[in-house]
């Protein structure tokens, strides 16, 4: 059995009885299972596992205010959280949050012991399913070379999460026209315009935009 401890949590219990049996066939250490979010950290802050996964909307506190809890109190298990939902909102969160994986439950059980496997070794599992339909995936050349040099310029600062003002003090310009930019660079590149958006596709495509 595999060392590594973890806890579960789902408010449907067929769903939550499938994954638990799921993952004691493939030999993980289930410490706790719960049917509600309050339930859910009160084993995270109990019995501190090295993962939690769960169900993002829960009773009581969602996966989502668990992994904040965790944060503030300092808690130290990786969380990884599941769900049918497919809101660009709720993807940005759990980016914003440092959540260590997100998975779709249509396709979790083929994805989570790679989930798994990836969050121990302290690497972030966002699926790739989700990715490919808030289409965050590889960005289109035609999408890039649709940017002005100036746009790339500053597409190359934000992914260094340089702030309006930094940028605009490096390149002499002014905050109002690097907002300008960053309004005409979201549009370009179809992306959401939710908060962070743009630093978070910024930051997972680095290696892809040629400045």
């Amino acid at each position: 059995m595999n060392k590594n401890t973890i806890v579960i949590a789902d408010d449907h219990p067929l769903l939550l009885k499938g994954l638990n049996d799921f993952l004691i066939e493939k030999k993980y250490n289930i410490i706790g299972s719960a049917s509600d979010g309050q339930k859910a950290f009160d084993l995270i802050e109990k019995l501190n596992p090295d993962i939690a996964i769960l169900d993002i909307q829960m009773p009581f506190l969602s996966g989502i205010e668990i992994a904040k809890k965790c944060n503030e109190k300092n808690l130290k298990t990786k969380i990884i959280l599941m769900t049918f939902h497919k809101e660009a909102s709720l993807y940005f969160e759990a980016k914003e949050l440092h959540i260590y994986g997100y998975l779709l439950k249509d396709f979790a059980i083929e994805e989570i012991e790679n989930c798994i496997a990836s969050v121990l070794q302290k690497k972030p599992y966002f699926s790739n399913k989700i990715k490919e339909l808030l289409q965050l995936n590889t960005p289109k050349n035609n999408d890039l070379q649709s940017l002005t040099p100036s746009e790339r310029k500053i597409l190359k600062y934000i992914a260094k999460d340089k702030t309006n003002k930094e940028i605009a003090d490096v390149l002499f310009i002014s905050p109002r026209t690097v907002e300008k930019h960053r309004s005409n660079i979201i549009q370009k590149l179809n992306l959401e315009p939710k908060t962070n958006s743009l630093l978070i596709w910024a930051k997972e495509n680095q290696d892809k935009i040629n400045l």
